[in-house]
């Protein structure tokens, strides 16, 4: 096979893959898969969790428990003890998930970039102008969840959640053939952003977390309710839980996206560059 011939297949998947997970109701298909995944009758629950397994290959030897109820607690399933090593190092903040790296560095005044070429505001990302104000010229790192990885995120440091903002929106797929292809994707989809105050830190660092097509929902550890998602505006929501790193802040019910946000100052670990496979626990950000 020649090498434009190669070339020319990937392109052909790609765009296969980009109409299958995005021309369709996407919505209507997430809700559905929502209700079918907690489905607990064992035929249901023997197929589909057989289904996920060899399409996304989860790495089921490291959960909790072996054994699930349904697909839908196979996909939040926990991690057994000492499945992850949390680094402890005073000045590192370590990643709150499992996730490959996407685009990453320095925010352009409020400029982040989806890929390259494709950028997006920090003010349309988050919806609140101060906030956004706070990561003018500071860092982000991009972490993708792929559907067969850990769905939980954790917290990349001591500190407390001060407050919540649920953002309702679409549910586009946030793979990279639809991050090429979507004009400022992660501002189209539904998310939660959470402000972190860090312990011995007076600027918050935020965790955005991102929905996408089939996830059924974002569920947060310091606010014990499913967010409502017919809404159109974006909704605040003061919080006040204590966390010490590596605690459980939440999780995906479905892989998705993590966009990790510092203020100026924080730095990017030497091991974080696009492509990279990250575990939770592992450094991320240096802390200034």
């Amino acid at each position: 096979m020649t090498l434009r011939a190669l070339l020319n297949g990937l392109i052909e998947h790609e765009r296969l893959n980009f109409v299958l997970t995005n021309r369709i109701p996407r919505r209507a298909l997430t809700r559905f898969m929502g209700w079918f995944s907690k489905i607990e009758l064992p035929l249901i629950r023997t197929c589909s969790i057989a289904i996920f397994r060899l399409f996304c290959a989860p790495d089921l030897a490291e959960a909790k428990k072996r054994t699930f109820k349904s697909l839908h607690e196979c996909f939040i399933r926990e991690l057994k003890a000492g499945a992850r090593s949390i680094d402890c190092s005073p000045n590192i903040l370590v990643s709150p998930c499992d996730g490959i790296v996407g685009a990453s560095g320095p925010i352009r005044d409020t400029t982040l970039l989806q890929v390259k070429g494709s950028p997006y505001s920090l003010p349309e990302l988050v919806r609140d102008p101060e906030l956004a104000n706070l990561y003018r010229h500071g860092s982000y790192v991009t972490l993708r969840l792929t559907a067969g990885m850990y769905h939980r995120f954790h917290a990349p440091y001591d500190g407390l959640t001060e407050q919540v903002i649920y953002i309702p929106g679409d549910a586009w797929n946030v793979n990279p053939p639809a991050l090429k292809r979507i004009d400022r994707l992660y501002c189209r989809n539904e998310r939660a952003v959470l402000s972190l105050r860090l312990a011995g830190e007076q600027r918050p660092l935020a965790l955005v977390a991102v929905a996408a097509v089939l996830v059924a929902g974002i569920r947060l550890r310091c606010l014990d309710l499913p967010f409502e998602r017919n809404g159109i505006a974006p909704t605040v929501l003061p919080c006040g839980a204590q966390f010490a790193r590596g605690d459980e802040l939440g999780w995906f019910e479905h892989g998705s996206t993590i966009l990790v946000l510092a203020p100026a100052g924080f730095s990017l670990c030497a091991n974080i560059c696009e492509g990279a496979l990250l575990k939770m626990g592992q450094p991320l950000l240096l802390h200034p």
